[in-house]
């Protein structure tokens, strides 16, 4: 069983998260939805699209401008409330670090925390388990949040990716967050190079055997623009090739941009897999 706030998945099947970036700055579409109406807009497409849930961000990943907590709340508070309102059924994420965001945006009606930089803020566990919320437990390398890995170095990159997981998972539990609600993620590109994500890639299932289920972040990635030579832009045969592995892997959540074609590459291996039936099959039974 998997609960994400509200909502409790009593089956297997795998979830898609999308992307919804309330910054100006966002490296891949550049502030299309910071303004709160085009963000409105990007949350009614994805629904339409199949995504089970949406992740909503308030500061940039990588450097930029600095951005207060005073600031993100503006960004991302209010504006929970108001999808929540205009969509009550949908799991909403919401990425952040910091708990005092926590606080607001689970008071908004936020169901998961996303925190892509690997528990820096101690008291976002306490934060989640307060307010019976799921979080999303990533590994980094102990980088602070929002600065670029500089020669990561790693005797080995998936058995640390496991054991931080595993560690602010109990962090997690402990505050008393449920079982069913920690997700984990080896946050590919955060704290490795292009080779380390390749790794954890073709290795996935070392985690995804570990008893909870595994988020992986992959849309338009560093490590796959690098690996092939593409532009932000043009990443997404590259992104959904390394989605199909980690499908086949059995990860169970993709936070992406492009939601129609993940959940079809993403459908469909779990069909080859086995884990999935098919949408329809009359073929030679009809």
């Amino acid at each position: 069983m998997l609960k994400l706030g509200h909502r409790v998945y009593e089956d297997e099947l795998p979830l898609v998260m999308a992307i919804v970036n309330r910054t100006p700055d966002s490296f891949y579409d550049r502030g299309a939805t910071y303004a709160e109406d085009a963000a409105m807009e990007r949350v009614a497409q994805v629904v339409a699209e199949g995504a089970d849930l949406i992740d909503i961000g308030g500061v940039k990943a990588g450097y930029g401008d600095y951005v207060s907590a005073e600031e993100e709340i503006a960004r991302v508070g209010a504006f929970v409330g108001r999808v929540r309102a205009a969509h009550p059924d949908l799991v909403i994420s919401v990425d952040t670090w910091r708990s005092e965001v926590a606080r607001v945006v689970l008071s908004e009606g936020a169901d998961v925390l996303n925190d892509a930089w690997g528990g820096h803020d101690p008291a976002l566990v306490d934060v989640a388990g307060e307010f019976d919320a799921a979080i999303i437990c990533t590994h980094t390398g102990g980088l602070a949040p929002r600065t670029d890995p500089h020669r990561p170095a790693y005797d080995d990159v998936m058995a640390a990716a496991i054991a931080d997981t595993l560690a602010y998972a109990d962090r997690a539990l402990a505050a008393g967050v449920r079982k069913e609600s920690v997700v984990i993620d080896p946050a590919h590109d955060f704290g490795k190079t292009t080779f380390h994500s390749l790794e954890i890639t073709r290795r996935l299932e070392e985690m995804t055997c570990l008893g909870y289920p595994v988020l992986v972040s992959l849309s338009n990635k560093d490590f796959v623009g690098e690996t092939l030579g593409r532009e932000a832009g043009e990443r997404l045969p590259g992104t959904l090739a390394a989605t199909a592995v980690c499908a086949m892997a059995g990860a169970r959540i993709y936070r992406v941009h492009q939601v129609r074609e993940t959940r079809d590459v993403v459908d469909m291996v779990w069909s080859i897999a086995g884990r999935r039936p098919p949408y329809r099959a009359i073929r030679g039974l009809a």
